[in-house]
């Protein structure tokens, strides 16, 4: 599952500038990291290498990996992060 999240930052004094940035940032979770063994005193994983939703996004289905039947939680986060700046020359009108 990927989410993408865009921000958009601006001048704090409310004027704009000619310069503007946006964030880009991508979720995708990777191989479960819950510990199946742990009330037995060992420690065991399933293998399941990438988070699969159960369900539509939106859902508590969502929340629910469709390979190992744990939550999202267990599975290692990656955030990718991009930022893209568009930069627009000032106004040289007399």
């Amino acid at each position: 599952m990927k989410k993408r999240q865009v921000v958009v930052k601006r001048d704090s004094s409310g004027r704009s500038s000619s310069t503007s940035s946006s964030m880009v940032r991508t979720v995708r979770y990777g191989e479960c990291q819950k510990n199946h063994a742990a009330n037995l005193g060992g420690y065991a994983v399933d293998g399941c290498r990438e988070f699969m939703a159960s369900g539509e996004e939106g859902t508590t289905e969502a929340l629910t990996c469709a390979a190992c039947g744990c939550h999202r939680n267990f599975h290692r986060r990656e955030v990718e992060t991009e930022v893209v700046c568009e930069y627009s020359p000032p106004n040289t009108y007399r």
